[in-house]
């Protein structure tokens, strides 16, 4: 029964010690990438990109209804017959197919883009939340602007800390 006793205690502290040998941080990434020096620049790129993404898109509607216009003034003038009128129609209905397949490229493109503007920005957040994590001895370093953390104390926030580490 002693021994029990003896181990049982031995195993509690090495459990108290062990809790208390970790080191819990928590930061808020989105103010990171809020007032990273970067990203305005990379959201400048991403509206320019996506403006002449847009104007093509104008250029192709706006030949659309000017085919639709001519096609709408020939065919109530008599000048078409039912099968030019057909051919018309296909190549109209062909044309507002490829605005709509455009439609669908600009949104991948757009996504694309901004993935390629924005991963250096998340890879120096994430390179100076490990640098942190590592020098401060961090187990844990927890993002507090995916709302999972239900409570954290101030006195370990590491966003100073790594807003430093990035040279903010």
């Amino acid at each position: 029964m002693n021994i029990r006793v003896i181990f049982s205690t031995v195993l509690m502290l090495s459990l108290v010690t062990l809790m208390h040998a970790q080191k819990y941080g928590f930061l808020n990434s989105t103010q990171l990438i809020l007032i990273h020096p970067d990203v305005k620049a990379a959201d400048q790129k991403l509206t320019n990109f996506q403006n002449d993404m847009l104007a093509k898109g104008d250029t192709m509607v706006k030949a659309l209804e000017l085919n639709y216009a001519k096609y709408v003034e020939e065919a109530n003038g008599g000048t078409l017959s039912k099968l030019q009128m057909q051919e018309r129609e296909a190549a109209l209905g062909q044309e507002q197919e490829a605005i709509r397949a455009f439609e669908t490229e600009i949104q991948q493109a757009l996504i694309k883009k901004r993935e390629e503007l924005y991963q250096p920005i998340l890879n120096s957040i994430q390179q100076a939340v490990q640098a942190v994590g590592k020098e401060e001895g961090y187990t844990f370093i927890f993002d507090s602007s995916t709302g999972v953390i239900l409570h954290a104390s101030e006195t370990e926030n590491v966003f100073d800390k790594v807003k430093v580490k990035l040279g903010l």
